[in-house]
């Protein structure tokens, strides 16, 4: 590098990408954030960078992000070599760049005492730069090495970890049950959030890199595990974790009660021109059950369909405004925040434990809920185990309740009945090289590890590559993923 800029964060105050007006983007699907930014501002951004000795960031960033070095070259304009560093240990930096919550940024020594560095901005603009200047490209492997894998599920993991092995000269097969490529990338996360045709570029670059994609196939039931063994030489299970946490209490059997994932995904069937019963919120009280992610898009979904009124529950106390004493930097914040759903409307209630959904006039749909109020007792792990009830028959009305309190591990009976050993969590077990029970079977992203964010999918996908190309070769030249112990997050209640 050339000069060192260890004074930029005094000449240039934090200014990320913003978003659009909450008055304007709630009426329409567009993606939420600034359309676009000025280079001018993003090099400002990229010189607040101290380009630490130890940067923290990178211990932040679930997979080590080269940070500080696309920084420097962002604010040396020299765009080409950042978006290089940024591909070096990211597949699909658009994914983070738009989608992430950006752990790497509390991580900034910056974040100690003052603003931290626009790390997502930047890494938005990088990739935003090389899709506009035609340098992400298709980059098939010079020579093939005559072996086959099958990558079960297209969700950011399963991409990762086929672009990785093609590259590395396999030939892969992505296999995908839906109708739809991209996972949750294209029918979980709402449009007006990351927009589809982010997905589509990517995928386009993918076939033109050679890999194969056969959609409307269930493995484990269109297609045994056995079969899929006996067809190729190795097979990477990258299917999710999407067995949704239940509420069980009193008239949950009702009419108008969905999982959110289950409304995000009918909407954006909608959006998309397919075809597909949905589930409408127009002139309905609403009530979004858990505070996570999945609940923040069902709130902004709703706002959009048109609901009357949007409530969204949280089992958890509203966090503090400043960081607790247990709670120091460089770890993340258990600090409140406004998300951007509630940016555009509705209330946020805190610390409300639902007792009974209640149908009032006889129509066998709901009409409302019961819940407490309540304070939890907590263990040395910080998780509930024991409550007291503050204020009890507390009543909300509901016309439509959408259940979003995270997931209780993968959908995997079927390849458990085919030999794949589910642990204790519901998830793919494998050994540390990745591989299950089953030889030549590997397991990866949130199937493996649990729901978690695209970023940890993404690193998750390439070790898995990198893993699976030894196993077929006896070595690898696929890069290690730069993993880091950043516990993941999960959309509890």
């Amino acid at each position: 590098m050339d000069e060192n800029h260890p004074d930029g964060f005094l000449k240039h105050p934090r200014a990320p990408i913003g978003k659009r007006d909450p008055r304007e983007r709630i009426g329409d699907y567009r993606e939420i954030y600034a359309p676009s930014w000025r280079e001018e501002h993003l090099r400002e951004q990229g010189e607040r960078c101290m380009d630490c000795g130890v940067p923290a960031c990178m211990g932040g960033c679930p997979i080590g992000n080269l940070i500080p070095d696309w920084n420097d070259l962002v604010h040396r304009g020299r765009w080409r070599e950042a978006l290089d560093r940024l591909h070096a240990t990211n597949n699909f930096p658009e994914f983070t760049g738009y989608t992430c919550p950006a752990p790497c940024e509390p991580a900034c020594t910056l974040a100690y005492n003052a603003d931290a560095v626009a790390i997502k901005s930047l890494e938005r603009a990088i990739v935003d730069r090389g899709w506009e200047q035609g340098w992400i490209r298709p980059e098939p492997p010079a020579r093939r090495t005559g072996k086959q894998v099958a990558v079960v599920g297209s969700g950011p993991a399963g991409l990762a970890c086929a672009q990785q092995l093609n590259r590395a000269g396999h030939a892969v097969t992505v296999f995908e049950r839906d109708e739809a490529l991209g996972g949750l990338m294209t029918l979980g996360i709402p449009d007006f959030k990351f927009a589809k045709s982010q997905v589509e570029r990517r995928l386009e670059q993918l076939r033109g890199e050679g890999i194969a994609f056969r959609t409307g196939v269930e493995v484990g039931r269109d297609l045994t595990l056995t079969e899929l063994r006996g067809r190729f030489d190795a097979v990477c299970l990258a299917t999710g974790a999407q067995a949704h946490r239940d509420v069980q209490v009193p008239g949950r059997e009702l009419a108008g009660i969905h999982f959110g994932m289950t409304y995000l995904t009918a909407e954006n069937r909608r959006q998309a021109g397919r075809e597909g019963a949905m589930i409408d919120a127009r002139d309905k009280r609403v009530v979004v059950l858990g505070g996570g992610d999945t609940g923040a898009d069902c709130v902004a979904t709703a706002h959009r369909q048109g609901a009357a009124d949007v409530a969204q529950i949280s089992v958890r106390d509203q966090p503090p405004l400043s960081r607790p004493a247990d709670n120091p930097w460089p770890w993340q914040p258990r600090t409140f925040e406004q998300t951007y759903a509630l940016e555009e409307g509705g209330r946020a209630l805190y610390a409300l434990d639902v007792t009974a959904f209640v149908d009032e006039n006889g129509d066998g749909a709901v009409d409302a809920l019961s819940a407490e109020r309540v304070r939890w007792t907590l263990d040395e792990q910080g998780r509930r185990v024991d409550k007291t009830v503050l204020e009890a028959d507390i009543r909300l009305p509901a016309e439509l309740v959408l259940i979003a309190i995270g997931f209780a591990g993968t959908e995997g009976q079927r390849l458990g009945e085919q030999g794949v050993v589910l642990s204790q969590r519901g998830l793919l077990a494998a050994d540390a090289t990745m591989m299950t029970e089953l030889d030549g079977v590997f397991a990866t992203g949130d199937a493996r590890r649990g729901a978690s964010l695209v970023v940890w999918a993404i690193g998750e996908g390439r070790d898995a590559a990198r893993h699976i190309d030894r196993y077929l070769m006896g070595d690898s030249r696929l890069p290690p993923s730069l993993e880091t112990l950043t516990p993941p997050t999960d959309d509890e209640r």
